[in-house]
């Protein structure tokens, strides 16, 4: 993602139209790795955690005088001679989430020691996440390629649209994303600080409850080189040479530490939710993380 007021050279329309096209051949893939990841975690996801309407079983409770008495359960209550017990359901309704995943060059970085790159990470765990809220009656949307979806099938037609889409290096700008709904954003967050947190705060302005996913590739945060290395700026294509590469892993890692603690600030200061993950890591991890997280502000 390039900073704001500094931006990276731009793509030639030949450049753009290549990537799109290579990033539109791997999504069927990544769909089917986000509907398998979405499989696994699914028998733990649950809805709002609340009395009220929806279809699902939450609790048994002692009947209230004055109830509706279609509500009692004889069944159970047979078990207990001294109470009559009613059904609680659980409390289910229908908002939006809002879902962006960074798709800048940077995203495109895949060391040796990953199995993926962060894009691909960070699409897989956007549709697995669009996958469990569509089977949870949510409406889901992608900013700046689709509007919110009502539908079963929520994480396909949004993964349709994707494909037809350019690739969204351009941090999101939604006029109004409403008070009751969530936004949860996939980058690698590599911009500048204050930067960081310039957009972050724009989007807060509209209205949204924001969860982060920061993407990390493993040597990003251990800084393994040594020796002679040549280190190029995929946002920008340019290059330095380091003669001994070891002699930077210090002030590297201060600085990772540093840029890190930024974030969980800006976050925080937000009452956004934060989570750190590296692609070396289950991308269950984070959806349980999530999960935990939209559960904390309903």
């Amino acid at each position: 993602m390039a900073p704001i007021g500094s931006p990276a050279p731009r793509e030639t329309g030949r450049e753009t139209i290549e990537r799109a096209r290579a990033r539109a051949s791997l999504i069927p893939d990544l769909l089917v790795e986000a509907q398998r990841v979405a499989n696994t975690v699914y028998s733990g996801w649950h809805g709002r955690r609340k009395r009220g309407i929806g279809e699902n079983f939450w609790q048994f409770r002692q009947y209230t005088p004055g109830e509706n008495m279609s509500r009692i359960d004889w069944r159970r209550s047979a078990r207990d001679e001294a109470n009559i017990y009613v059904q609680d359901k659980e409390w289910q309704a229908t908002h939006t989430v809002w879902l962006w995943v960074d798709e800048s060059p940077s995203m495109l970085f895949k060391s040796d020691t990953a199995t993926v790159a962060k894009q691909s990470r960070a699409l897989v765990l956007a549709f697995a996440m669009a996958e469990l809220l569509a089977r949870s009656g949510e409406r889901v949307g992608w900013l700046g390629v689709t509007r919110p979806i009502l539908s079963r099938n929520a994480a396909e037609k949004l993964a349709e649209a994707l494909i037809l889409a350019d690739p969204q290096t351009e941090f999101p700008i939604e006029p109004d994303l409403g008070p009751h709904s969530d936004l949860i954003l996939f980058s690698d967050f590599l911009d500048p600080i204050e930067t960081n947190k310039e957009r972050l705060e724009s989007l807060f302005k509209r209205g949204a409850r924001g969860h982060v996913v920061q993407i990390v590739d493993p040597v990003e945060e251990v800084f393994p080189y040594s020796g002679r290395v040549e280190f190029s700026d995929p946002e920008t294509g340019e290059k330095f040479t380091a003669g001994n590469a070891e002699t930077l892993k210090q002030d590297y890692e201060t600085e990772i530490a540093t840029r890190t603690e930024a974030m969980r600030q800006n976050t925080a200061s937000l009452n956004w939710s934060f989570v750190r993950h590296h692609t070396d890591r289950l991308a269950s991890e984070v959806l349980g993380a999530l999960h935990l997280h939209l559960g904390e502000r309903a």
